[in-house]
């Protein structure tokens, strides 16, 4: 009979070896679920983790979408090691996307190329100003971060579709709910001719070297990880758990809006009701997935991306539905909650 033991120490092996395990296990429980379709399960698993990079276009589109998965998942690893519970990412990206969308539609022609600068800049404060509603009412109130920040997801969604739907909807947009098209100078610069790869890759590697030099050679960023992991011990040593609390979301708020203002002026191209993509909420799976840590957020991000097209591939190749990449992403969560188990217990054979 199997038993579970706790170890005497939490084992640091099982700490990298984890995510590895949970990967396995989404894969053998993604061949269970294609058997059930019918589908043929070698050819869900090609299209899942093949087909995404079988060339250097598809290896674009991967980055094209690990980009905002990274930055947000950047920002809410700077939340969670403080704990502070930011579950409203996804609000943030809309709000981010919805301020540098009001400030691309007043580029013309003439534009200068800086522009861009600006409209990345609006998206940064647009997606602090919505993180710092909650900040506020958790400070003031002590109002719950988690259900504040969800809430404001919807919040920020209906502004989006009242501007689209509203004021901002392109009068030569044949009555279609969306924005006109960007000027040039508005848009981020692309990488590589013949890709959709952008600047925003490069700005989501250097957060990543950022995020790393501030939580582990900061003293700012050693006051947010001990008031997350002992805040008796936070306070006791003076660090101010307001201050974590303001600097956790507003940089988590940041890089959210960052990420909506690099979708609309980059991908995209225009403010429309599909600017929600999910990327707030698939970013906390990264962030756990990739222990908190930016250098494993990055592979995290890549997987997460491989998700999403893997699950757009397969409902134009397969006939599945739409749902099978949240699907994925759930059981991943899962596999790595329950093998997380295994960091602190050890699994024996024994008696009753």
């Amino acid at each position: 009979m199997l038993k579970l033991e706790m170890r005497p120490q939490p084992s640091p092996v099982w700490g990298y070896a984890s995510p590895l395990l949970a990967l396995a296990v989404t894969v053998l429980i993604g061949i269970g679920l294609f058997v059930v379709l019918g589908k043929d399960p070698v050819r869900g698993l090609q299209v899942f983790f093949v087909e995404p990079l079988k060339s250097w276009y598809a290896v674009g589109e991967l980055m094209v979408k690990a980009t905002p998965l990274l930055l947000i998942g950047l920002g809410l690893a700077v939340c969670f090691r403080s704990n502070v519970w930011n579950i409203g990412a996804e609000g943030q990206f809309v709000i981010g996307a919805v301020f540098a969308g009001g400030v691309a539609l007043q580029a013309g022609p003439t534009t200068g190329p800086w522009f861009v600068w600006a409209v990345l800049a609006a998206g940064v404060l647009g997606g602090m100003a919505w993180a710092a509603v909650t900040a506020l009412l958790r400070d003031r109130f002590n109002a719950n971060e988690i259900l504040v920040s969800l809430m404001l997801v919807y919040v920020a969604v209906q502004v989006l579709n009242y501007l689209v739907y509203g004021p901002w909807k392109d009068p030569a947009g044949f009555n279609f709910p969306q924005t006109q098209t960007f000027e040039k100078a508005a848009q981020v610069p692309r990488l590589l001719t013949g890709s959709r790869v952008n600047i925003g890759l490069l700005l989501a590697l250097a957060g990543v070297a950022g995020v790393w030099l501030y939580l582990f050679r900061t003293h700012s960023g050693f006051a947010q990880q001990v008031g997350g992991l002992a805040p008796a011990a936070a306070r006791y040593a003076g660090f101010s758990s307001r201050a974590a609390l303001w600097i956790a979301l507003l940089f988590s708020g940041a890089m959210a809006g960052l990420a909506g203002a690099l979708e609309v002026a980059g991908p995209i191209g225009q403010l429309t009701p599909h600017v929600p993509a999910g990327y707030g909420f698939a970013a906390i799976i990264v962030a756990f997935v990739g222990r908190l840590h930016p250098v494993g957020i990055v592979f995290s991000a890549v997987l997460m991306s491989l998700f999403y097209i893997g699950g757009e591939l397969a409902q134009s190749r397969l006939g599945l539905p739409k749902a099978i990449t949240g699907v994925f992403q759930g059981v991943l969560l899962f596999a790595l909650l329950a093998c997380d188990t295994l960091i602190a217990y050890r699994v024996k054979w024994g008696s009753r």
